[in-house]
């Protein structure tokens, strides 16, 4: 079984921002909250798997990390995050988890048409794979199989059906970034 988790969300930002948005990682162990990795990604820029990547290889909690969530596929609008080079880079089972079925027709075409690198970003969400259905939720994955990805998802949905690597790294976002967390994840 899957104990030690990190999950990973952005902080919230104005429509109109440029630069770079927080991102933040919440270290779990089965239920417990263990640690807090903050970082940043470029709004719509192209540095998200690096910065996942080098948060947790910098990490203390690195030895013990059997999982890595996400909350979508994509930090600060349109930073992609490569599903396969964390798997690679990390060699532990990579998640991503969305409340709603994303649009992908609707998402393809804000890539291609108004994103930079919008074509090498939507080929990496099409090798990411279609979105499966799990526990009330919709994931990618790398690394896991469809059964033991909802065993995880299930084992950490406490208070909520999202897993709570991800409800707390979005709580703490928000309350970084606007002194105060508001939104449901």
């Amino acid at each position: 079984m899957i104990r030690h988790v990190i999950g990973f969300d952005d902080g919230p930002f104005p429509v109109e921002h440029r630069g770079d948005v927080l991102l933040v990682g919440a270290v779990f162990s089965g239920r417990r909250l263990d640690g807090v990795l903050t970082g940043k990604v470029r709004r719509d820029g192209a540095n998200a798997t690096r910065a996942i990547v080098e948060l947790v290889r910098g990490s203390r909690h690195r030895p013990q990390l059997q999982a890595v969530l996400t909350q979508g596929i994509a930090f600060g609008g349109f930073n992609v995050v490569d599903l396969d080079a964390i798997h690679a880079e990390l060699r532990v089972p990579i998640v991503t988890v969305c409340r709603r079925r994303p649009d992908l027709n609707r998402v393809r075409d804000a890539l291609l048409s108004r994103v930079h690198g919008g074509q090498r970003k939507w080929k990496l969400i099409q090798a990411a794979g279609l979105p499966e259905g799990v526990a009330g939720l919709y994931i990618q994955r790398k690394g896991v199989s469809l059964q033991d990805a909802a065993d995880l998802i299930e084992s950490l949905a406490v208070h909520s059906a999202l897993p709570e690597p991800l409800r707390t790294a979005h709580i703490i976002a928000g309350g970084v970034v606007d002194g105060e967390s508001r939104h449901r994840p």
